[in-house]
């Protein structure tokens, strides 16, 4: 590889970095190339991007980089394979669910909206991450329970706005 194209691969390793808040750094070595395929399908089908990478060009690339990586570049040593996924947990229940079947891919590490992740202890912690969509969902549900309960409230009491207070005042007791 040339200077240039090693220039390249820089440059485009810091744009995906960039462009991407959620990057998992994994081991895939040892599987063979059926694995490989079934793991690459899986990654397509959760919208996420895999890559494997020099370890030596995406280090380059972390440090041309605008976001502070902190640990990370430590774990980058043997073979490396790169996720970027727009939602936070989807590599981390990609990768669990793939080693129902194999023992491989193994998490090195993870940069998950600012926050550094390292080791491969640290999947059920990043599997538990709520996606902007949950959390969404979750407020939501959480903003509709007193309207629910106001409605029905409305609906039991009979229209009288003495059967609305008495309906109200039982539900708060």
């Amino acid at each position: 590889m040339t200077r240039e194209e090693k220039s390249q691969v820089i440059e485009e390793l810091t744009a995906e970095l960039a462009n991407c808040s959620n990057i998992y750094l994994t081991d895939i070595s040892g599987l063979n190339a059926g694995s490989t395929s079934d793991l690459r399908r899986a990654c397509f089908k959760a919208n996420v991007k895999m890559a494997v990478v020099k370890n030596t060009l995406l280090e380059k690339a972390m440090e041309a980089s605008d976001k502070e990586f902190g640990e990370l570049p430590s774990v980058l040593k043997g073979n490396t394979s790169v996720m970027y996924s727009e939602t936070g947990n989807a590599p981390a229940k990609l990768i669990k669910n793939f080693r129902k079947k194999s023992d491989k891919p193994l998490l090195k590490g993870a940069f998950i909206e600012e926050a550094v992740y390292i080791g491969d202890e640290q999947l059920d912690a990043l599997v538990d991450i709520k996606s902007k969509d949950e959390l969404i969902g979750e407020i939501v549900t959480l903003l509709q329970s007193p309207a629910k309960n106001v409605i029905s409230a409305l609906k039991s009491g009979g229209g009288t706005l003495a059967g609305i207070i008495k309906t109200l005042s039982e539900k708060e007791g």
